[in-house]
C-alpha cells in the first residue's frame, strides 16, 4: 500500500495524551524532553497531568499536539516503521509543522519554539470576544464562499476557512458576520451551523499581524528539504523547497486549510493508506468522508502501534 502520514491540528487535545507512550518508549519520552528543554518549561506536566482549559490555551495546545504527534512518530521508528518510507506528510493547520518536524525539515525544537510564538501571535492578533468560528455542515466550499461574501458587512471580515471534508467547511471572522453567515447557511440548507469554542478567528484576514509575527520568527530558522514531500494546506499540492516551505507557513496564518483537496491530491497520487500520527481521530474520519477507497490507522498510544505489529 502507498501510505501518507498526517498529524492532527488544534482541538486534539486531552489531559494524558502521550503519556503511555512515554512511559512506553525512551525515544517518546526524549521528544516531550526536548519540547520541555526549548521551551523553558515543564509543558509535559501540562499535557499528562494538568488542567484541561489551561492545555487548551493556543499558545500550550500547539507545541502539546506537535509534542504528542512527534512522540508517537518516534514510537512508530522504534518498532521499524518509518516516515521516510511514506509518500507524502502532510498535518491540519498546526499539524503541518508537526508533518515538517516529522519529515526532519525542521528540528523539533525549533518547532516547538514556533508553535509557541504562533499561538501567542494568533491570540494577541484579535482581541477575545471579536472574532469567531463556525462549522457549517452539509455545504460545499464553493457554497460556504458565497455565504461569507453574502455574510460580509462593511469593515467586516468572514472568510471559509477550513475545508475539511465534502460536508464541513469552517468559516472564520468578525463575530457578527460569522453568526450572520450561520443563518444564510441554514436558510441555503445546511444541516447545522454550530459555532466553535475557540479563543481567536483562526485561518482568515483578522490574522494578518499573526502572519506578520510568523514571517519574523521563520526567517530565524533553519527549514531543509524535508525527506518525503508536504501537501502544504494553501496549495492542496506536493512541496519540498525550503524557501516555498517557509512562505507558505506564514500564508497559511491567514489562507485557508485546504484539506479535502490535500487528501484528494494524495488519492489521486495513490495513497491508499493513511496513517494519522499523535492525539484523537478527527483527520480519519474527515479522510472517511473524502475518500472511501482509503484506509484510516489513527495511532497515539502502545496499543495503536501493537496493533500495527500483530
Amino acid at each position: 500500500m502507498t501510505r501518507a502520514f498526517v498529524f492532527p491540528g488544534q482541538g486534539a487535545q486531552t489531559i494524558g495524551m502521550g503519556k503511555a507512550l512515554a512511559e512506553a518508549y525512551p525515544a517518546a519520552k526524549s521528544i516531550f524532553d526536548e519540547v520541555d528543554d526549548a521551551l523553558g518549561e515543564k509543558l509535559s506536566t501540562l499535557i499528562w497531568e494538568g488542567d484541561i482549559d489551561a492545555l487548551t490555551l493556543t499558545q500550550n495546545a500547539q507545541p502539546a499536539l506537535m509534542a504528542t504527534s512527534l512522540a508517537a512518530l518516534r514510537a512508530l521508528e522504534a518498532e521499524g516503521f518509518s516516515v521516510a518510507d511514506a509518500a507524502f506528510v502532510a498535518g491540519h493547520s498546526l499539524g503541518e509543522y508537526s508533518a515538517l518536524a516529522a519529515a526532519g525539515a525542521i528540528s523539533v525544537a525549533d518547532t516547538a519554539r514556533l508553535l509557541r510564538t504562533r499561538g501567542q501571535a494568533m491570540q494577541a492578533a484579535v482581541p477575545v470576544g471579536v472574532g469567531a468560528m463556525a462549522a457549517l455542515l452539509g455545504l460545499d466550499f464553493a457554497t460556504v464562499q458565497e455565504v461569507a461574501a453574502e455574510a460580509a458587512a462593511e469593515g467586516e471580515v468572514v472568510q471559509a476557512a477550513n475545508d475539511n471534508d465534502p460536508g464541513q467547511v469552517v468559516v472564520s471572522g468578525h463575530k457578527a458576520a460569522v453568526e450572520r453567515a450561520c443563518e444564510i447557511a441554514k436558510a441555503r440548507g445546511a444541516k447545522r451551523a454550530v459555532l466553535l469554542p475557540v479563543s481567536a478567528p483562526f485561518h482568515c484576514a483578522l490574522m494578518e499581524p499573526a502572519a506578520r509575527v510568523m514571517a519574523q520568527a521563520l526567517d530565524d530558522v533553519e527549514i531543509l528539504a524535508p525527506c518525503v514531500p508536504l501537501i502544504a494546506n494553501v496549495e492542496a499540492a506536493a512541496v519540498t523547497d525550503p524557501a516555498l516551505i517557509r512562505s507558505l507557513l506564514v500564508k497559511q496564518v491567514t489562507g485557508s486549510v485546504r484539506w479535502r483537496e490535500s487528501v484528494a491530491y494524495m488519492g489521486a497520487q495513490g495513497v491508499t493508506e493513511i496513517w494519522e500520527i499523535g492525539a484523537g481521530k478527527a483527520l480519519s474520519g474527515m479522510v472517511r468522508r473524502i475518500d472511501r477507497d482509503i484506509a484510516c490507522t489513527a495511532i497515539g498510544t502502545p496499543d495503536d502501534i501493537a496493533k500495527l505489529k500483530a
